[in-house]
């Protein structure tokens, strides 16, 4: 494969098919319902982006507007996966559609297509998060980068005992996406060991992990 969009979609399918598989060995058996968790994102989507509420004063968090987007494509790319895994034709799609963007008038607009595709058709639309992206001023690479940091943030959680109740994803006043943000901006995507450097810097932060060095 040498589409270089295609090759980084292998690469996020690959790793979104090991943190399923994390949670539930046998996650593509159990038929999860993925098409609900991208349209209930895609309202969080919207509060971050903002600009949608009338009666009162918004903000708009562009920074946290990525993070939604990325666990949107994370149950995206659930969606994409099939028994066969055959991670290397299904990204060839996501290339394919990337490549063909679908028009929208504006970015509330298309995350609302977004949900209708995946409440309506139980489908990813794929086509619709580019023009999303440019949005925010930022593009595949970008998306690339981010899905990389949250998919480690996900094993961070898992570890520290996310599905118990004992994790805690707060802490020093903020929430954990946010400690991500900050670690992302510190290092190099490219770099061969970025996936181990997320993972080093989240914990270097987290409380519970520091206590027990």
């Amino acid at each position: 494969m040498s589409d270089p969009l295609a090759l980084k979609a292998r690469v996020m399918l690959q790793m979104q098919d090991d943190m399923n598989s994390r949670v539930d060995p046998d996650w593509i058996d159990l038929g999860r319902a993925w098409y609900r968790a991208v349209w209930i994102e895609c309202a969080e989507l919207m509060d971050h982006y903002g600009g949608w509420k009338w009666w009162k004063a918004t903000g708009s968090d562009r920074e946290q507007a990525m993070l939604e987007i990325v666990d949107i494509w994370h149950f995206g790319l659930s969606m994409r996966i099939t028994p066969q895994r055959d991670f290397d034709a299904a990204a060839r799609v996501i290339a394919d559609e990337w490549r063909q963007p679908a028009p929208v008038g504006g970015f509330l607009d298309g995350v609302e297509a977004l949900a209708v595709a995946a409440l309506g058709e139980r489908r990813f639309a794929v086509s619709l998060v580019p023009m999303l992206l440019r949005a925010l001023e930022c593009d595949f690479d970008d998306l690339y980068r981010s899905y990389v940091g949250k998919n480690v943030l996900n094993f961070f959680r898992q570890d520290h005992g996310y599905r118990d109740g004992s994790y805690q994803k707060s802490w020093a006043g903020r929430e954990d996406n946010e400690h991500l943000v900050e670690v992302l901006k510190a290092l190099d995507s490219n770099h061969s060991e970025f996936r181990a450097a997320v993972y080093d810097g989240l914990a270097a932060r987290y409380p519970a992990a520091c206590d027990s060095r």
